[in-house]
């Protein structure tokens, strides 16, 4: 089921990181903390233009064809935001700034463009960087064309992983406090295929640089219904982050793709800003893993946290009453938690068993290690249906064992392809019955439907691997200490064909030499 491939595409763009923040961090009166800022900014423009010119070139397709294209670029934001594009200015397109002659300051005109652009885009006022002045137009001559170089062909969130990289790598202290990990692309993507959010109100309680947002406007663009499908008219996002680097972050990643929400900043422990008890129809997250020091006092009486605060001093627990909670009637949600939360004990088993008994676990699947671009971590994907009760499904879980599946990306990284997205999300139609789908069976190593009476037999725990078991193993008819005896015999004959190519080397060296 695994993949392999030796080419890593993301190695010229940490590198191209890295190479900017190093010239700021020598040249500039930024501190290290302030790094991420400017170089997010000069990214995002470059992203955005790289979107704009797209629509602008198939404009001008359409003007040469002497068809009426309604009306002018300038005159029209209106006409790029309807493609799922961020207008931009003239003062604002990546190519002037980079074409600026030397007598111009810079620095002034990149804040300029900053402005312009949050002149035209009402949902980035204040948000854009505009520090620019600080760094010396030298060091900004470098910096636009290093990222001219970087390639924009890219899915998924690009902001939240560059982020991330910079958080890892000059050790920010927001970065990994509490276990906050960008979520890598391929996982969005499975939640998305599983959640299915094609309309409705969609809600990411921990919403860092938006990518959950990002790719359910992908799904609604990949899998549209009809012709008028969009993400902008089918979907509310709502968001919540506590730090407001990240809001803003997560606001420029929105405009970017051409969307809007409603984002806010606030601890969603002791903050519930969108009211969202009973509100949502889709919730996806990726929350900090165990998280510590919550203060239990305040939210005793939060009705998010219905069915009981976790004894213990760690807030997975909290995360998915949240996650239950804030979903509506038809409901439903999919995040990403800590493997151990599927067998923890005492209190948060009891939660555990108010979810279950309540039929809103629909979906479990194990995902396996190093999927996340700084830690090797396992996880498991959880997802909830509230709706769940009213179908064939009722009384029942499907379990799904992912951690056989994978593409290797190089030594220390593994996503999924499009294929194993598929894969994996079409057992879970097959399960739900969609139309289309083949006819659900279990499969020994891979997924089980489990009732909640075999659930409750295992103590509530929701591991995928106490109720899918392992693949048999293929008998190829050997004895293994024949099959052991052979293997050595081939290693026995490769290291003395090994001896002699290095004695011919030998030998080809002397030659050389005399």
């Amino acid at each position: 089921m695994a993949k392999t491939s030796g080419k890593n595409t993301n190695k010229t763009l940490e590198q191209r990181l890295w190479e900017a923040a190093d010239q700021l961090r020598a040249n500039s009166g930024l501190k290290a903390a302030e790094y991420s800022q400017p170089v997010l900014g000069l990214i995002f423009l470059r992203f955005a233009d790289f979107k704009f010119s797209k629509i602008d070139e198939d404009l001008e397709k359409i003007k040469n064809t002497g068809a009426s294209v309604g009306r002018e670029r300038n005159n029209s934001p209106e006409y790029y935001q309807a493609k799922g594009v961020m207008f931009l200015p003239e003062n604002a397109r990546y190519s002037y700034l980079r074409n600026l002659p030397e007598s111009e300051n810079l620095g002034k005109a990149i804040n300029e463009a900053m402005k312009s652009i949050e002149e035209f885009n009402p949902d980035l006022k204040g948000v854009l960087p505009k520090t620019y002045t600080q760094i010396s137009d030298n060091l900004l001559v470098g910096l636009l064309k290093n990222f001219s170089e970087i390639t924009m062909e890219v899915e998924g969130d690009m902001f939240g992983k560059i982020y991330e990289y910079f958080l890892s790598s000059f050790a920010m202290s927001e970065g990994q406090k509490g276990g906050e990990f960008f979520t890598p692309t391929s996982l969005v993507k499975l939640i998305v295929e599983v959640i299915e959010p094609f309309s409705g109100r969609v809600y990411d309680p921990a919403c860092g640089s938006g990518g959950m947002f990002v790719q359910s406007a992908n799904f609604i663009k990949e899998h549209k219904r009809k012709n008028s499908d969009s993400a902008q008219k089918n979907i509310a996002i709502y968001g919540q982050e506590k730090t407001l680097d990240t809001v803003q972050l997560c606001k420029m990643n929105l405009a970017v793709h051409g969307l809007s929400g409603d984002v806010k900043q606030g601890n969603t422990f002791y903050e519930d800003i969108h009211k969202s008890v009973g509100k949502f129809d889709f919730v996806m997250a990726n929350p900090p893993f165990n998280v510590k020091g919550v203060d239990k006092e305040k939210i005793k009486d939060d009705p998010r946290f219905a069915q009981g605060v976790p004894a213990s001093d760690n807030a997975n627990y909290l995360w998915i009453e949240l996650f239950a909670n804030a979903l509506s009637d038809q409901g439903r949600a999919g995040f990403v938690m800590a493997n151990s939360a599927s067998d923890a004990r005492n209190t948060e088993m009891e939660i555990r068993k108010k979810l279950v008994d309540d039929n809103v676990v629909d979906v479990m699947i194990g995902i396996g290690t190093n999927f996340f671009f700084t830690v090797t971590l396992p996880c498991t994907l959880w997802f909830f249906d509230k709706a769940k009760k009213n179908t064939q499904r009722k009384d029942k879980v499907l379990f799904i064992d992912a951690r056989n599946i994978f593409h290797q990306i190089d030594r220390a990284h593994r996503d999924f392809t499009v294929d194993q997205i598929h894969q994996i999300s079409d057992i879970v139609r097959a399960y739900r019955g969609e139309e289309g789908a083949e006819k659900y069976e279990d499969v020994k190593g891979l997924c089980k439907v489990a009732t909640i009476a075999e659930i409750r037999e295992q103590g509530y725990s929701l591991n995928p691997g106490r109720y899918i078991g392992v693949t048999d193993k293929i008998d190829d008819g050997v004895d293994f200490g024949e099959k052991l005896k052979g293997l050595s015999d081939e290693l026995l004959q490769l290291n003395s064909e090994a001896h002699k190519l290095e004695k011919q080397i030998e030998e080809n060296v002397k030659e050389l030499l005399k």
